[in-house]
């Protein structure tokens, strides 16, 4: 069966492995599925942190965002809300998932800022945009970063006949192509206060760039970058030794990576009589270090959570046992999640910046794929462990599975 990286590439599975391992040790040791994780967390003050594996964690505060995601997940009131869905014939659990993933490091990436005619800028790119607004989020940073309206900035991916090598995906494009993009924007900020000052004939130490113009605090003398990037193509305008023009190209060896984490507590409602579930509550907590768009970044935790969500309960690739065939070959028969299968989610950051880049940037594009299946299922193996016994159900955990472990001593 050919595949290919998930989102997630491998982080949903180890992640689950590990948490569903920490809750089965807390029931063995007696203790809560918060105790066991607390005791375990790397703290802050231990950072950086080198693991057992020789991962070196640069920044994160685990126990911080496990207490606020408890908090905002009132998790001190669940025995009220259980007594009351027992009370209507439902079995509730909660489940609690923390993460941590590695990201934003190995290969290279670069960018170049270029000065076009009619005053646009052009930021060319290795990786490609596929659906994350990676495209915005570029535009953001040049355009914060060198005072220069969105609107005027052309992002150039895919062609390569201009384009250089890059990679995409790893929840890497910011924290190393952005990255890459504000440190070519320093190199300009750089050369543009030594040309600037060339042609207002003051030093370049009296100029000072801000909101798009170079100038002399406290005087008129000032000029738009734009207008000095026309300049700066003019050889006659440039001091002795200076290549002409602002247009800049920068490489970025990430020196490590990035470690997004948080935390995922999940309620389910369960119905004996059939087995089936429902997702009542959905809480995250997030570090994602600094953030570019926090709509994106919401919106690529949203659709982690709901393909997790759809590995915990729904999708299955059905294989027939004598000839191998593939029964579940169209989204007819394999069982992607829909809106009706999924909650309302109470999401929010507690975001401690990366020191591995500049941006502080940790990645996001994965973890709700990664929090999610731990977080469900131990959610499911709670409710089903108060009225059966339960102690495990695999994924997903279909009515079927749900219905067959509650009645297996029957």
């Amino acid at each position: 069966m050919p595949v290919c990286a998930y989102r997630g590439a491998g982080r949903p599975e180890a992640g689950f492995l590990i948490e569903r391992l920490v809750d089965a040790a807390a029931r063995e040791t007696g203790k809560s599925p918060d105790a066991i994780r607390r005791v375990n967390f790397v703290p802050p003050s231990a950072m950086p942190y080198t693991s057992a594996t020789k991962l070196l964690l640069d920044s994160g505060e685990f126990e911080k965002v496990m207490d606020l995601c408890m908090d905002a997940a009132e998790w001190s009131s669940f025995n009220k809300r259980r007594r009351s869905s027992e009370k209507a014939g439902k079995l509730r659990g909660v489940g609690m998932a923390t993460y941590t993933e590695r990201c934003g490091g190995g290969f290279p990436e670069t960018a170049s800022i270029e000065f076009k005619d009619g005053d646009r800028v052009e930021l060319v790119m290795g990786n490609q945009e596929y659906g994350t607004g990676l495209i915005t989020a570029y535009k953001q940073i040049v355009s914060n970063q060198l005072g220069i309206d969105a609107d005027r900035i052309d992002v150039i991916m895919g062609d390569t006949d201009r384009t250089p090598a890059g990679l995409t995906g790893g929840s890497r494009a910011l924290a190393v192509g952005g990255t890459a993009l504000y440190e070519a924007g320093n190199t300009i900020i750089a050369k543009g206060k030594e040309l600037a000052g060339h042609i207002l004939e003051v030093a370049a130490a009296d100029i000072a760039f801000a909101n798009g113009s170079f100038g002399v605090p406290g005087t008129d003398l000032r000029i738009d970058i734009l207008e000095l990037a026309k300049a700066a193509r003019d050889p006659k305008n440039l001091p002795p030794g200076m290549a002409a023009g602002l247009d800049t190209t920068h490489t970025r060896v990430p020196p490590g990576q990035t470690f997004p984490n948080g935390c995922h507590i999940v309620e389910v409602e369960i119905d004996p009589a059939t087995g089936a579930v429902l997702i009542d509550r959905y809480t995250i907590v997030d570090d994602f270090g600094r953030t570019i768009n926090p709509l994106m970044l919401e919106g690529q935790v949203h659709g982690g959570v709901v393909q997790g969500i759809g590995q915990a309960l729904l999708e299955h690739a059905v294989y027939d046992e004598d000839s191998g065939q593939l029964l579940a070959g169209s989204f007819m028969d394999y069982a992607m999640p829909r809106a009706g299968d999924i909650p309302n989610f109470a999401f929010s950051t507690h975001n401690v910046p990366a020191t591995s880049n500049p941006l502080g940037i940790k990645g996001s594009g994965e973890a709700g794929a990664v929090g999610a299946p731990p977080a469900v299922i131990n959610a499911i193996v709670d409710a089903l462990g108060r009225r059966a016994g339960v102690r495990h159900i695999d994924m997903p955990a279909t009515p079927r599975r749900i219905w067959e472990a509650l009645n297996a001593t029957r």
